[in-house]
């Protein structure tokens, strides 16, 4: 891979950072603005809303910029806001923050995605595609905490000066090395995007990924009463199981990137179903420490393996509106990020438990499979997924 794109992932990981720190820093911030812990709650879902409707939005309104104007722009707003968000003493300049923030988030991660695809060559896309996401995960893994120790430390306002900081790095790299147009200097028509935006099978793999994503932000979101209530094991261990969930997606994308390019439908398809039997198997052994650690380790592993993949497939089937399909996979990887927590909460509501949002993930999945199962049928076997060989993105399956 070019380094530039790892430099890009730097920047996703300053990004991914931000959307998930304020789950630490959230009673600070609370403390600190005189604001309700549910108010410091909602600069969380602001964010996610922000992340939803800006991605699709942003790649449209950039389309007819090259690509390093698009990225240089978004990064900067999404530097600056942070600067505004650290020295506020106002909660409203702080949500609407947020909200320019997310914004500029999905811009970047959006253009980044064709930005990296095309770095990488036209048979790399899961490769490229699973290097910017493993910023996502190591911001799980690393960000997120060092997040709260910095708040901890220093106030919640260095946090947001260090993902200003972090950023800084990835602003260099692209004016060094991104082209001026697209990866071969052009700029991408909006007609032929939009065209191309018509293949039937879009949607489908947008569902899916929607659907998966959905699945495992699900649990991860209620991993830690899992991890106590059901568990049985101490609050010193949910920082451990979370560092599990998140080593896990690092190892899926890792691995997605070495197999997503070369055999996209095997990866899916067995991937997908054991990830699936792998919910419902820690639904019913969570009560068991030893099953419930294993489990949450090859959960995280799988569900980024196939999310992944599933987020390359898209750049795959619409090869021909790369800027606008970056958008759509960027909405429909947070569409699931907002929708699974929601229903692992309606879950536990209804008195399942905690266990109830690993049935809802199990569920998820097999609503995923059952998906791609008649998208395979309808189409007469050539399914949602392209051959990375073909440039049209001719199906398999």
């Amino acid at each position: 891979m070019p380094f530039t794109i790892h430099l890009l992932a730097l920047a996703v990981f300053a990004q991914g950072t931000s959307e998930f720190m304020l789950a630490g820093l959230g009673p600070a911030i609370a403390a600190d603005l005189g604001v309700s812990i549910p108010a410091a709650g909602a600069l969380t879902s602001a964010f996610a809303v922000g992340m939803i409707i800006g991605a699709p939005l942003m790649a449209v309104v950039s389309l007819r910029w090259p690509r390093r104007r698009a990225l240089l722009a978004f990064l900067t707003v999404f530097l600056l806001v942070h600067v505004v968000g650290a020295l506020t003493t106002s909660y409203e300049v702080l949500l609407v923050t947020r909200v320019i923030g997310a914004l500029a988030n999905a811009g970047f991660l959006a253009v980044a995605l064709v930005t990296a695809t095309g770095l990488a060559g036209p048979g790399a896309k899961g490769r490229a595609t699973a290097t910017l996401l493993g910023g996502v995960t190591l911001a799980c893994v690393v960000g997120v905490p060092a997040g709260a120790l910095l708040g901890q430390v220093w106030g919640w306002r260095s946090a947001f000066w260090a993902v200003a900081l972090v950023s800084m790095p990835a602003i260099v790299a692209i004016l060094r090395a991104v082209p001026a147009g697209g990866a071969d200097g052009s700029v991408p028509s909006a007609r032929r995007e939009l065209r191309a935006l018509r293949d039937p099978r879009l949607g489908t793999v947008l569902a899916l990924a929607a659907l998966v994503n959905g699945a495992t932000f699900c649990t991860f979101t209620y991993l830690a009463p899992l991890i106590t209530d059901v568990a049985g094991l101490g609050e010193g261990w949910v920082p451990a199981g979370l560092a599990l969930f998140g080593i896990g997606s690092f190892l899926g994308v890792t691995l997605a990137g070495r197999i997503a390019d070369v055999r996209p439908v095997p990866l899916l398809t067995i991937g997908g179903t054991v990830l699936c039997l792998g919910w419902v198997v820690l639904a019913l052994s969570a009560g068991s420490r030893s099953a419930a650690i294993a489990l949450i380790l090859v959960q995280g592993t799988l569900s980024f393996a196939v999310g992944s993949t599933l987020v390359s497939q898209v750049l795959y089937v619409a090869v021909d509106a790369p800027r606008l399909a970056g958008g759509f996979a960027t909405a429909a990887f947070n569409v699931g990020a907002a929708l699974g927590p929601w229903l692992g909460g309606v879950a536990i509501d209804a008195g399942l438990g905690f266990r109830g949002p690993v049935w809802v993930s199990a569920l998820l999945t097999a609503a995923a499979l059952i998906v791609a199962g008649v998208a395979w049928i309808v189409t007469g076997g050539t399914g949602a997924t392209a051959r990375p060989s073909s440039r049209r993105g001719a199906a398999t399956g």
